[in-house]
């Protein structure tokens, strides 16, 4: 279960702008030598890992984009030896290639931490029920949203996608705090309750004519 308040969300601008320089320090230098890749178009720009001396000096460097991801598949732009990883995500694939990302269990713990802290500045609180409705398996939302829950302390409904019917029976039944679900999806969910909403009153109103 989690603290209220952690030091880091105390810290004043000058604290917050040092740690994210640092940060991003070690992860641009691990990634130029780890990633054959990344150091590829880093040479073609010109920069180095020792050119990012300020946060404005981010913008020397080059992205990765989906392209890369698609070029580089399955595992071309992976940091870490494959051995490493724990568990591996990726897109539908339905445009091409699907995008695949690769968790170690240290980026498995720093997920569910960041999933936790989001949803306790949204006001979610240790005991809340929290509905998912994000899809599991392949798709990133669901088992890092359910992570994130348990680690601040909810009660978590692991429904995932789907079956709207059940979804509206079972957030009747439970009455959850939260709702986790992207926003297209909560529609069909509000959607399916109106239905059943009408559905009640015209039975209401044919029993009065009876």
């Amino acid at each position: 279960m989690m603290r209220e308040l952690e030091p880091i969300e105390r810290a004043s601008e000058d604290e917050l702008r040092a740690l994210q320089l640092s940060r991003l320090q070690w992860s641009v230098r691990h990634t130029y030598e780890q990633v054959t890749p990344y150091r590829r178009k880093c040479e073609a720009l010109g920069v180095h890992p020792d050119d990012l001396k300020t946060l404005a000096n981010l913008a020397q460097f080059p992205f990765t984009t989906k392209a890369d991801l698609r070029e580089n598949y399955p595992f071309g732009l992976l940091a870490v030896p494959r051995e490493e990883v724990i568990r591996v995500h990726a897109s539908s694939g339905t445009t091409g290639k699907p995008t695949v990302v690769a968790y170690t269990r240290r980026d498995i713990e720093t997920w569910a931490g960041l999933v936790a802290r989001s949803l306790r500045a949204a006001g979610a609180r240790p005991g809340d029920m929290v509905h998912i409705a994000y899809g599991y398996g392949l798709f990133t939302g669901g088992l890092g949203a359910h992570y994130g829950a348990e680690l601040l302390g909810c009660t978590v409904v692991p429904m995932s996608g789907g079956q709207t019917s059940r979804q509206v029976q079972l957030i009747g039944d439970f009455r959850p705090d939260i709702i986790m679900v992207t926003p297209s999806y909560m529609l069909a969910i509000v959607e399916e309750f109106a239905r059943r909403l009408r559905c009640r009153t015209l039975d209401r109103r044919h029993a009065r004519r009876d």
